[in-house]
């Protein structure tokens, strides 16, 4: 069993993990993480009854099942988000539809919308009340949103739609009201995405970097925001250009506040900060 005299993370072990966690998912840990890396992957020690942290990793790399390199990521991942975060990205949203709604003719339906590195679902129901409420004015509008995450801890967490009452700080008083139910769990109260617009929004795990995008069809808008900056320069290049593919002619692509595409190559055209439109 894992115990307090289990040998401390190595500077080698660390960079052994450092070495497989970039090359499965793509995220560049840097040099500074080794004590986040010993915290979180304690954890998944204790719980498999693993005596050392080169134990573990020769267990990850050698599982057939490959479960526990799921687990290993979900341990890494940071997940950081609150609802309507960025608020002005669902303001270009709401612009952005009903003009294709207004314009003659119309864009093609439906609309297809991906948030692409969902964590736990807060920027996807973000998206869906957006684009619910937009029926209101535009009863024509039909519409699909597509959510996908590496972790499947925060696939669970996104599809049960449960979140603590201050994360609702930034939704609209009247979207409060149409679109959560007031909850109770262990004494604690919550909020919880109704589930009618629970049903409006696809979770699905996949990895953005190792793995072909499995699409039949494109997206109108891709949603990728504060995940690049996870990633070394390589890579942003090449999911650029995979985001790229996947958008319909004239869809857009939304990357975080932090990101910029300024040193990518691609073939969006800029259209505000944090906004690209494929041509």
């Amino acid at each position: 069993m894992f115990t307090d005299s289990v040998q401390e993370l190595t500077r080698r072990e660390y960079e052994l993990f450092r070495a497989l966690i970039y090359e499965q998912c793509g995220i560049n840990l840097g040099q500074q993480k080794m004590q986040l890396v010993r915290a979180r992957l304690g954890k998944r020690l204790r719980a498999g009854g693993f005596r050392s942290y080169r134990e573990y990793y020769e267990f990850v790399r050698n599982d057939p099942t490959r479960s526990e390199l799921v687990h290993l990521i979900d341990a890494i991942s940071t997940n950081t988000t609150h609802l309507f975060r960025e608020g002005r990205h669902f303001e270009f949203l709401a612009r952005t539809v009903r003009r294709w709604m207004e314009a003659e003719p119309p864009r093609p339906l439906p609309i297809r919308i991906w948030s692409a590195g969902c964590s736990s679902g807060e920027e996807a129901y973000s998206i869906a009340m957006t684009m619910d409420d937009l029926l209101r004015c535009c009863p024509r509008l039909q519409f699909k949103i597509l959510a996908t995450d590496i972790s499947t801890r925060m696939l669970e967490r996104a599809r049960r739609g449960v979140y603590p009452l201050d994360r609702l700080a930034n939704v609209p008083a009247e979207f409060r009201r149409r679109y959560f139910l007031r909850i109770v769990e262990d004494g604690e109260p919550l909020a919880q995405v109704r589930p009618e617009l629970r049903r409006a929004v696809r979770f699905a795990r996949l990895n953005l970097v190792n793995e072909p995008f499995p699409f039949r069809n494109g997206f109108d808008v891709i949603f990728c925001r504060n995940v690049m900056i996870y990633f070394d320069r390589p890579t942003q290049q090449a999911l650029v250009s995979k985001f790229t593919a996947a958008l319909n002619p004239g869809g857009y692509l939304l990357i975080g506040h932090s990101e910029s595409l300024n040193n990518t190559q691609h073939a969006l055209r800029y259209v505000m900060p944090t906004v690209y439109a494929k041509p």
